[in-house]
């Protein structure tokens, strides 16, 4: 189920506590602007949070409440640099500064701290979807929606005030030292740190990433400064149109336009990489992207011209390889889907040479299913039988050698393989379809139906030969109106089924 909707109309809380009443389980991409985050929900409990291009903050927590010095981060940092793929709390623990314990502890917190800020968003969309999990790599908790709405609803009180101070981190603010140096004012721990930072060249942006400290204690921090006057504003950073091009303003693009692809919101996707290749136009990693999303909508041209484009980028690096064989295989997938048999061919197989002595799961799929639709149905099963071999619990893999064999007559091993991939894959419609229709030719009525019945469950608009066929079973078992209902199903699918046509004509004459 995808539920989808603005903040403006639908509060972040409410949409957590219907995530939570539901016991959904899924993502929730928050959006706001050019700001980006997800909640990952199991069974009704947030089990991670992040937001995109924010930076890591479990060491400032871990420095904030004395759990490790500043110098103990800063050598965790430094080895983390050497150490790519490791987690931050992963290094900590094994320097031996903190335990697993308190790893744990503050990984909730900053967790917590995630979805506090998300609280704050009060413009964009949200989008949920079913059944999207985090990344195995990161640290997930179990956490009771209900019980961050209390502090999240007060922040969001102070936010509202807050903003009308700040209403935006490219601001830049400064210290009015002299009134500070007469006043006995009390500083919070916050605004201590804070003040070094105000040197009329950081904006709020640079104050929070350098300070360590999270957006609301910042923003709190400030609006007390300047409330009481020890802080005016100096200006604003230039806008991005008069700003030298940086590395890190396409990498933050690259990052949204890569989280919006993982959680389904393509269009946005393809936005953010339409950045990146004004930004940088001889890079192919967007106009792979850009290419990705078009084919995923089945916008085949479109599709076609940027993984082109991606090809030409892509050079022959040894760094930029692997993106190469990728493009080269979303291009063949292209050609497949507008019956160029010949062309796909030739770029799946440069994709191969490209991908070495072991390709991805899709290229099998799709150099066997080339290799089928232009006759060789020889080498599509050898296709099909090494891809079943390198990935025996890919169930698309092993639906395709299934048909492949049943084509070939050899139904005993077609149905093993379907039931096998059933059962690594219960979700996949196709293969109780597939399973139903090998059934229903060795006329096994009874296993069919159930079958076919689990397929329309999963995807009632799987196809209209589903529909014929149960109507077909039914008719079989005397319940003529069931198989009328049945084949108009079909017939509304697709209209110009002769078949069914005869028989909803034989039936209408028979009564």
């Amino acid at each position: 189920m995808a539920i989808k909707g603005s903040l403006k109309e639908a509060s972040l809380p409410d949409v957590l506590q219907l995530l939570a009443l539901g016991q959904k389980t899924g993502c929730l991409s928050i959006a706001d602007r050019s700001n980006f985050g997800y909640i990952y929900f199991d069974k009704g409990r947030i089990c991670y949070a992040s937001i995109v291009n924010r930076r890591d903050r479990l060491g400032d927590i871990l420095v904030k409440h004395a759990k490790i010095t500043d110098e103990q981060l800063a050598a965790a940092i430094h080895r983390q640099s050497k150490s790519r793929g490791k987690k931050l709390g992963e290094i900590l623990v094994g320097m031996g500064v903190i335990t697993q314990t308190d790893l744990e502890r503050y990984m909730r917190v900053q967790i917590e701290e995630s979805v506090y800020y998300l609280f704050t968003w009060t413009q964009g969309t949200f989008n949920f979807e079913a059944d999207v999990r985090p990344d195995q790599q990161d640290f997930q908790v179990s956490i009771n929606p209900e019980s961050l709405l209390l502090e999240g609803a007060r922040r969001v009180d102070e936010w509202s005030l807050i903003e009308k101070k700040i209403p935006s981190f490219d601001l830049i603010f400064v210290l009015d030292k002299d009134r500070l140096a007469i006043s006995e004012a009390t500083l919070t721990d916050a605004q201590q740190r804070v003040l070094p930072l105000l040197d009329g060249a950081r904006d709020v942006h640079h104050v929070i990433e350098d300070s360590g400290l999270g957006e609301f204690e910042i923003g709190k921090a400030l609006y007390g400064l300047i409330t009481a006057g020890y802080v005016h504003r100096a200006g604003r950073t230039a806008s991005p149109a008069d700003q030298q091009i940086t590395d890190a303003r396409v990498e933050e693009h690259r990052n949204l336009g890569v989280a919006f692809y993982k959680t389904g919101m393509l269009d946005e996707a393809t936005r953010e990489f339409r950045r990146v290749a004004e930004l940088r136009p001889g890079e192919a990693h967007a106009h792979f992207y850009i290419g990705l999303v078009a084919l995923k909508q089945a916008r085949w041209r479109e599709a076609m011209e940027a993984l082109r484009l991606a090809a030409e980028r892509g050079g022959s690096r040894p760094a930029v390889l692997h993106t190469d064989a990728k493009v080269y295989l979303g291009w063949g997938i292209v050609a497949v889907k507008r019956g160029d048999y010949a062309g796909a061919a030739g770029r799946l197989d440069r994709a191969r040479e490209l991908f070495g002595p072991l390709a991805p799961p899709g290229w099998y799929w799709a150099r066997a299913l080339t290799a089928a639709c232009a006759g060789e149905f020889e080498l599509a099963e050898d296709l099909a039988e090494e891809g079943v071999e390198a990935y025996p619990s890919h169930a698309p893999l092993a639906n395709n050698l299934a048909v492949l064999k049943e084509l070939a007559g050899d139904l005993p091993t077609a149905e093993e393989l379907v039931r096998d991939a059933r059962t690594n894959e219960p979700s996949l419609p196709q293969l109780s379809k597939n399973l139903g229709d090998l059934a229903y030719r060795g006329s096994r009525y009874d296993e069919a139906w159930d079958a076919y019945n689990r397929a329309v469950e999963l995807a009632p608009d799987l196809g209209d030969d589903v529909y014929f066929k149960l109507g077909n079973i039914a008719y079989k078992r005397n319940d003529r109106e069931l198989a009328a209902q049945l084949w108009r199903k079909a017939l509304e699918i697709n209209p110009k089924h002769e078949l069914v046509k005869a028989n909803l004509d034989t039936l209408s004459a028979l009564s």
